[in-house]
């Protein structure tokens, strides 16, 4: 099982960045694939996460209306659309995998593979 997360790059808020999350070894459509961040000095925190049973998607309230998860069964990748940036969602973006039910409960501790992250600027 191998998860590669891609596209972070430096942008200025309001900005846009499309972050990528590749699956391979396993069906993407097998589990739940959520994104996470880790600021510098901080705890790794959920952003959002799309459910393999029903496709529902789950946000964090802080990006909720700003960001969007959506996933590619054919490609088998799954992306984070993210507009409006803001400073503050300056971090290293890790996409990860569970086989739970479904995404409700989600978190770092529950996930069962990692990608590599990759870094989100935010900065003028």
């Amino acid at each position: 099982v191998q998860l590669q997360a891609s596209g972070g790059g430096l942008v200025q808020p309001g900005g846009l960045l499309r972050l990528s999350c590749a699956a391979s070894g396993f069906t993407s459509d097998y589990y739940n694939i959520g994104w996470f961040r880790q600021a510098p000095g901080k705890a790794r925190e959920r952003v959002s996460c799309i459910s393999k049973r029903d496709g529902r998607t789950y946000n964090e309230d802080s990006v909720k209306g700003r960001f969007t998860i959506s996933r590619d069964n054919a490609e088998n990748t799954v992306s984070l659309q993210m507009n409006s940036l803001k400073p503050e969602d300056t971090a290293v973006y890790y996409c990860a995998v569970d086989r739970f039910y479904d995404c409700s409960g989600y978190g770092p501790t529950r996930m069962d593979y990692w990608g590599k992250g990759t870094q989100v600027t935010v900065s003028s």
